[in-house]
């Protein structure tokens, strides 16, 4: 362990698994204390694993007052809060004509408005150290979007917005605010893209056809940017959209 986050005090939402899960691990590993937020129970096993440095609090991100509970509740276990992130998602899939507005709605309510609830209470808090890191999940779907992934884009790129918006109004704060934008991930959050697609093999193709990498990537590949925008290192850095896609985005 080299202490690059000793003595940070982090939540982070949807860490019951694949990318938030990894995430966590890099926290503990470089000395943070972390809450993980999350409405799956599996959280309480997810935070044993890693001992007494990880809390779970159960929470539902599209309630403003399950998160303002979870923002004040953390930041007492944790003695304070200095990072936020906000990974918890959702993902639906559909041609635009036959999509659910339903099923609309629920994206944006987790993919969107969940990011407004955490910020509005934790920026109080952050503003007391003097300092913090507010990190977002997006995706690359939020930048460049494709076939059936209208309203998932659309609510990826809400979260882009956001950033880019909030980090201005809290620069002068020393509070910073970036967003991370995984491209295809192994993880089975993508599920719905993989099944409008038409399954697995179809997928493969799509991923070796349009990742100049050739692959996805593994949760264990994105999560140190996690740990980089908590650090201090990135202490420069706001208002980012980082895409980690194997060169998608450029390609």
């Amino acid at each position: 362990m080299s202490g690059r986050l000793s003595g940070k005090r982090i939540i982070i939402t949807g860490a019951v698994d694949n990318i938030g899960k990894e995430a966590v691990r890099g926290f503990v590993a470089e000395g943070a204390r972390v809450v993980i937020g999350d409405r799956d129970e599996r959280g309480a096993a997810t935070a044993h694993e890693f001992g007494g440095a990880v809390h779970f609090i159960k929470v539902d991100v599209t309630e403003e007052g399950s998160v303002r509970s979870l923002i004040e509740e953390g930041a007492a276990w944790l003695g304070g809060l200095d990072v936020l992130c906000q990974n918890a998602g959702l993902q639906h899939s559909g041609a635009v004509t036959d999509f659910d507005a339903a099923k609309w709605d629920a994206l944006f309510a987790v993919n969107a408005r969940a990011h407004f609830f955490g910020a509005k209470y934790a920026v109080p808090m952050l503003r007391k150290n003097g300092k913090g890191s507010i990190i977002n999940t997006s995706s690359l779907a939020g930048k460049r979007g494709g076939p059936g992934m209208t309203a998932y884009s659309a609510s990826k790129g809400a979260v882009i917005a956001f950033t880019t918006a909030l980090a201005m109004e809290l620069a002068a704060d020393n509070i910073r605010v970036n967003a991370i934008c995984p491209g295809w991930v192994d993880t089975a959050f993508n599920q719905p893209a993989i099944n409008f697609m038409g399954g697995l093999d179809a997928q493969a193709k799509a991923v070796s056809s349009v990742v100049p990498m050739g692959r996805q990537a593994l949760s264990s590949e994105i999560a140190p940017m996690f740990v980089y925008l908590a650090s201090d290192e990135s202490s420069y850095m706001t208002a980012q959209a980082i895409t980690i896609d194997g060169g998608v985005y450029n390609s």
